[in-house]
């Protein structure tokens, strides 16, 4: 035989050699999840290890993070019930815990990268992305309040702005209105292909989000369309955003696949709550080992073309040295 591909794989050394995707601390976004309160930081206990924290002990998670090398997050509100209505106004409104969680950490870390999310189901009383009307989710009227919320975060002092919602044309809107009030150089990391999941289950009970009603079906993807993502990336990337992101991230290795080949966008993947609790339950009962399935499920998204990986995992393998 001519040709012998195990001769590549001999040593650890000519494997290191020849790897084809690598991955760095850079490529890693950490979702944080904020509640009010101080000295605050409670398990969430469907997601072993991960917490919710009020803002000074947030303050401190980023510092920690920031020590290890990782320097982006994601901040998600536990939302207090009794100030939900239909329009998720406090979504927007000043000194709200969201904008205050944003203020303090641009102004205690400005060289950490803050990503915000933009819907409506945290702050909504009927838990849904959109104003919800007679069963149904209104489209045009909810992108009103996606500007006023992205906005809102932009003066705050976020990076990227990342619209969560699946309403049609809120790419195109909210990039009018952040340049429109002089904020050209705020980013849009657009959830492009976000799907009617079962594995959203463990963060829907970390924020006290789910739906009061209904599903999400409307106006999530279908799990069993693909070509559909090809329609929702040229929209976005056609109505000004940056990245595009495909949520969850290991049922829809084919969708980032599909993206990165057809677009030069960067690609985020999300590594969702249900993936992570998977792997979390398995590792701890002795059926997988962890160190090698996180490590190979991330892989997995770089090998796909994602450019970002969203993960409940990032600090874990930076303090545990996992990334080599």
């Amino acid at each position: 035989m001519l040709h012998r591909p195990r001769r590549n794989r001999k040593s650890q050394v000519i494997r290191d050699m020849v790897q084809e995707n690598h991955l760095f601390a850079s490529n890693l976004i950490f979702p944080l999840f904020i509640i009010e309160g101080n000295n605050l930081k409670t398990e969430v206990s469907s997601m072993p290890g991960i917490f919710r924290y009020s803002i000074d002990n947030l303050l401190r998670e980023v510092e920690s993070c920031m020590n290890l090398g990782l320097n982006s997050f994601d901040l998600f509100p536990n939302i207090e019930e009794s100030l939900k209505d239909k329009h998720a106004t406090v979504s927007y409104k000043k000194g709200n815990l969201y904008l205050r969680a944003i203020e303090e950490v641009k102004k205690n870390f400005p060289e950490a990268c803050v990503v915000t999310d933009v819907a409506m189901d945290p702050y909504s009383s009927d838990g849904h992305d959109g104003i919800v009307e007679d069963g149904k989710i209104l489209n045009d009227e909810t992108l009103e309040v996606l500007g006023k919320m992205a906005l809102a975060h932009a003066e705050a002092g976020a990076d990227i702005i990342a619209p969560s919602d699946m309403m049609d044309g809120r790419i195109g809107y909210i990039r009018q209105a952040l340049d429109a009030n002089g904020f050209k150089d705020v980013s849009l990391m657009s959830y492009t292909a976000k799907y009617a999941s079962a594995f959203y289950g463990p963060f829907r009970d970390a924020l006290n989000s789910a739906p009061k009603m209904g599903d999400k079906k409307s106006y999530q993807m279908n799990p069993a369309n693909s070509r559909e993502a090809l329609i929702e990336a040229q929209l976005d990337a056609d109505e000004g955003a940056d990245f595009l992101m495909v949520k969850p991230g290991l049922p829809y290795l084919d969708i980032i696949k599909l993206l990165s080949d057809n677009f030069d966008l960067p690609i985020a993947a999300y590594n969702v709550s249900g993936e992570y609790a998977m792997l979390k339950a398995a590792s701890q009962n002795g059926w997988l080992n962890e160190e090698r399935s996180i490590m190979e499920t991330l892989l997995s998204f770089k090998r796909a073309g994602a450019t970002s990986i969203l993960t409940y995992h990032a600090k874990e393998v930076l303090e545990k040295g996992w990334l080599k």
